[in-house]
């Protein structure tokens, strides 16, 4: 299916998946490839909807209790919001050494990774799937991750880019603090798997038998120690990696002048800022859409991800504009007020006349960097016994004093440091 046909890019949809979302189906399976996974990712990451949003919405039909894995997972993607606010671009850099010095990973990815000719079957099974949908399952992302970084010895970062282009949920700081994680400069050890693996959490096709990944774990990881990369088991056909791009396909409608905004009160609707705009904004406040150039032109992205942000824009915006943060600057210099919703990734290209609304926690914030998620989440969690007590959810409207919000607050689940990230 293709990521049109699996990702619809209307809020109707987003709301669908909330609806659709089983946690019980999803704690039990959510490991395997064809599991009871949400595929909220590319609607969380662009804003259609957030994370209090998301959890309300499952919490009104089904009884969950803090401490369940699928609050756990939101978890992390807040948790990786907090490393980035605490590092910044040193996200981007490895946290501290992993099994090897960084000068022993190659800094290009491979062609035939690329063009998902490896010959290990979970390899290439992977790609082309993130090639023809945009999405890939966790569990898909780790194996990859793993085999290119440990068996390959390919730079995590080099890979980090790389698929970070080609996912429609693409988030700097879950993809590459994802990727840090699996390569052992983000966690205490490099993170393995093997052929065995994938066959209990993978369909056949995915089934890896006889290939370099068919090994015990102690020989993987004596490979993932040894500085010489592993060759590839097969040059034969693969599939054509898809272009990448710095602008939106087609012609974007351009505020011209400075005049144009004269007196008005402006909304900003920037690529991660997708959702319903505020509802106490002034009346008659413009709704202009906004693609930064600054970053595109550092993070290109695929035609579907185009695509996928490019209509959610437009049904949101009224008119939508191309341009450097300078160039906004002057075409925003005469507006009365203009808002838009506080994002890392577009933060750094805002003109210091546009406010920034604080997004909607469903944490606690914390204040002081925390090294592991299993800090992160002690402190952001300290005091919370039912979910009614997160602040994402006290501060929804929607909820009253009585319903499955507010059931049981005895978990029976394992420590949360134990859970895999969201690669």
């Amino acid at each position: 299916m293709t990521s049109a046909g699996q990702f619809p890019p209307t809020l109707d949809a987003a709301r669908a998946r909330i609806a659709a979302v089983h946690p019980g189906d999803y704690a039990r399976s959510r490991n395997a490839i064809e599991g009871a996974v949400t595929k909220l990712s590319p609607y969380l990451t662009h804003g259609f909807v957030n994370l209090p949003e998301v959890l309300a919405g499952v919490a009104a039909r089904h009884r969950l209790d803090v401490r369940h894995k699928f609050v756990f997972e939101l978890g992390w993607r807040e948790y990786f919001r907090h490393v980035w606010q605490h590092r910044g671009d040193g996200i981007l850099q490895s946290l501290h050494e992993g099994p090897l010095p960084d000068a022993a990973y190659s800094p290009e990815l491979p062609p035939d990774i690329r063009q998902a000719r490896t010959g290990v079957p979970v390899i290439d099974q992977a790609v082309r799937t993130l090639y023809a949908t945009g999405y890939l399952h966790n569990h898909a992302r780790m194996w990859l991750a793993s085999y290119v970084v440990h068996l390959r010895k390919v730079h995590w970062r080099a890979g980090a880019d790389w698929m970070v282009a080609h996912l429609l949920d693409g988030d700097l700081a879950s993809d590459h603090l994802s990727w840090q994680w699996v390569a052992g400069t983000g966690s205490h050890k490099p993170y393995l798997f093997n052929a065995e693996n994938v066959s209990r959490y993978a369909p056949k096709a995915w089934h890896s038998a006889g290939s370099v990944v068919d090994a015990s774990y102690a020989a993987l990881d004596a490979l993932a120690r040894r500085a010489w990369a592993l060759p590839p088991e097969s040059n034969g056909d693969g599939v054509e990696e898809p272009a990448l791009a710095s602008a939106p396909p087609g012609p974007v409608a351009a505020v011209a002048k400075a005049a144009d905004l004269a007196g008005r009160d402006v909304w900003l609707v920037h690529p991660w800022a997708l959702g319903e705009p505020p509802t106490d904004l002034p009346a008659g406040c413009l709704r202009m859409g906004w693609w930064p150039t600054g970053h595109h032109a550092a993070w290109p992205w695929s035609a579907a991800r185009w695509t996928f942000v490019g209509v959610r824009m437009a049904a949101v915006a009224s008119v939508c504009w191309q341009g450097t943060g300078h160039d906004l600057a002057q075409v925003l210099r005469h507006a009365r007020t203009v808002q838009t919703l506080a994002d890392p990734h577009v933060g750094p290209w805002l003109p210091t006349q546009v406010l920034q609304r604080a997004p909607m926690h469903l944490f606690a914030e914390v204040d002081r960097p925390c090294a592991s998620f299993s800090s992160w989440w002690n402190c952001s969690t300290r005091g919370v016994k039912r979910l009614a007590d997160l602040p994402g959810l006290r501060a929804l409207s929607a909820f009253g004093p009585a319903g499955p919000l507010f059931e049981q607050a005895n978990p029976a689940i394992s420590d949360p440091c134990r859970h895999k990230p969201s690669i």
